[in-house]
This record gives structure tokens, C-alpha cells and sequence, in this order.
């Protein structure tokens, strides 16, 4: 069971001015092993959702508990292996692009790390201590076994790694379900070494994909603690001590099946079906490095 919890100031800014107030879609009976599973299809559910009056974050507002959300996502199915490669191949070509601003390739983290698939890429673009974080004991079991010893149970938490030992931390697609966004980006400053990297993979709710589609956007979920635009997005950084930061719109590039299950259009598509296709669908990349460290 998961409720909606207790009231919270906004996650960014800390405000508790409202504006814009979008009522909750919640349908607790419509629950199921996937609802807080990575790629899941569409549900059309969301919390109550308010505008910062101060900052312009949207987040939920009663929110989850921490420990009700982590046991949920602990629970969760997983089924979204094939998607996973692709994404992995995406993120993969941003971290690329980014080598060679990093102090060296000792040591990358990644929170919310899924099947590992990610994680088998950084090891291929030369990092080593390689370090994923995934509660999903359905994900970890689907990661591949080059990677699955990568790959730990224990929730991202303030203290528990050692402080610089990290050139690259990513949280992609994740930062949005965390109670305390604020706090993971801190205390992803804290474990980077200077000149270290920071990069995040959101959902832009300004995009003109949720323009159009509005409340029938995959982005207004019940996994989702918060939404950020491109302004927002920068504040999270600016105010967890980054700078050098850059925020991209990212093309994502996925098959046709896995397209038309977000649109929640059936269709029998046979081989077509895996054909992949790159689409600038309304999601960001953004990047922050810790102070210090050669430019």
C-alpha cells in the first residue's frame, strides 16, 4: 500500500507559496508490479500536483515517505530489457562528449541503475570502479552477468561512499521519483572529485510533447515526485554548489513497439515493431561539474 503521504515545501527552493494547482488522479486499485518499474506502460495517474509560486518547480505536494516509496520501488517488476540497451546507448553518447572535461575515468556512480545496462557501457568508454545503485531486486536479477556484480541493493544515502572518490555521477530518469532531489545532488558533490561531473536525465514538463498531450503526458505519473524545465533543472545544480553548467535537449532513440506502448496505441507490427527510431520527445541532459579540477 502507498498513499499520498505528508505535506512538503517545495524540494528546490524550499517555498510553500502554491500556485496552479493540479488535482491528484490516484487510483490506488490500479496499482499493479509495474507502476514503479522503469519504461512501464502509461498510467494516466498522478498526485496533487502545485506550482512553486517562488522557483516554478512542479511537484506533488502531499508526497510519499521516502521508506513507503523505496519499499515500492524494492517490489517493483521489471521488463524493459531491450529498452534499456537503447536508453544505455543514448546516455552513453552524452557521457562521451563529456570524457574530455573529466578529471580522469577513475570511478563513476549511477543511481537508479536498472538492469546494469548503463553500467556495461561505462566500463566499455574505459571507466573503472564502476558503481551502480538499483533497489529493484527484478531489475538487478536482469542485469546481465558482466555487470550484475557492479550493481548494489542499498538506496543512495548521505555518508555511505567516500567523499571524492568519484570522476562521474548520473542519475538518469531518476531524479524526478526522489523525495529530496536537493539533497542527492549534494551529496553527489560531496563524492566527486574536483572537476567531476554531475549529469542528470529528466523530463522537460515545457517540451512541446507535454504542451500537447497535457495530463495524457507519460510524464504526469505517480512516480513522479516533481517535474523540472530547463530553468528548474539549472537551479537544482546551481543550488547543490555546481558550475560549468550546460542543460541540451536529448534525443532519445527507442523501437517502434516501445513508441506506440508509450502512446498506448496497439497495433500488430511484427518486425516492424524493432525498428528504432531517435525522437526529441521532451527530455534534458544536464551537467554540473564540482568546482576545481583543470577546465
Amino acid at each position: 500500500m502507498i498513499d499520498a503521504g505528508s505535506a512538503r515545501a517545495c524540494p528546490l527552493c524550499g517555498s510553500r507559496e502554491e500556485e496552479r494547482v493540479l488535482a491528484a488522479s490516484f487510483d490506488e486499485s490500479r496499482l499493479g508490479p509495474l507502476s514503479f518499474a522503469s519504461r512501464k506502460p502509461p498510467e494516466l495517474m498522478h498526485w496533487r500536483l502545485v506550482t512553486c509560486a517562488t522557483c516554478g518547480l512542479v511537484y506533488a505536494n502531499p508526497a510519499p515517505s521516502g521508506d513507503a516509496l523505496l519499499g515500492a520501488y524494492r517490489d517493483a517488476g521489471f521488463d524493459a530489457a531491450g529498452e534499456s540497451r537503447f536508453a544505455a546507448d543514448t546516455y552513453a553518447r552524452v557521457v562521451k562528449r563529456l570524457l574530455p572535461s573529466l578529471p580522469d575515468r577513475a570511478g563513476a556512480l549511477d543511481i537508479g541503475a536498472g538492469d546494469g545496462a548503463f553500467l556495461g557501457r561505462l566500463v566499455e568508454l574505459g571507466f573503472s570502479g564502476v558503481v551502480g545503485l538499483e533497489p529493484s531486486q527484478a531489475a538487478r536479477e536482469g542485469a546481465p552477468e558482466p555487470v550484475r556484480s557492479l550493481t548494489r541493493e542499498e538506496p543512495f544515502a548521505p555518508g555511505v561512499l567516500a567523499e571524492g572518490g568519484f570522476s562521474l555521477v548520473t542519475c538518469l530518469q531518476t531524479i524526478e521519483h526522489l523525495a529530496e532531489p536537493l539533497a542527492l545532488c549534494r551529496e553527489a558533490h560531496r563524492l566527486l572529485k574536483p572537476g567531476g561531473a554531475l549529469v542528470l536525465v529528466c523530463h522537460d514538463r515545457r517540451a512541446w510533447s507535454a504542451r500537447v498531450l497535457g495530463r495524457r503526458s507519460p510524464i504526469y505519473d505517480v512516480e513522479h515526485l516533481q517535474l523540472f524545465d530547463r530553468h528548474t533543472v539549472r537551479g537544482l545544480l546551481e543550488r547543490s554548489g555546481f558550475e560549468r553548467i550546460e542543460v541540451h535537449a536529448l534525443v532519445n532513440r527507442y523501437p517502434l513497439r516501445y513508441w506506440l506502448r508509450l502512446a498506448r496505441v496497439s497495433l500488430p507490427l511484427g518486425r516492424l515493431g524493432a525498428l528504432a527510431f531517435s525522437l526529441p520527445v521532451g527530455n534534458l541532459w544536464a551537467v554540473g561539474y564540482r568546482p576545481g579540477g583543470s577546465v
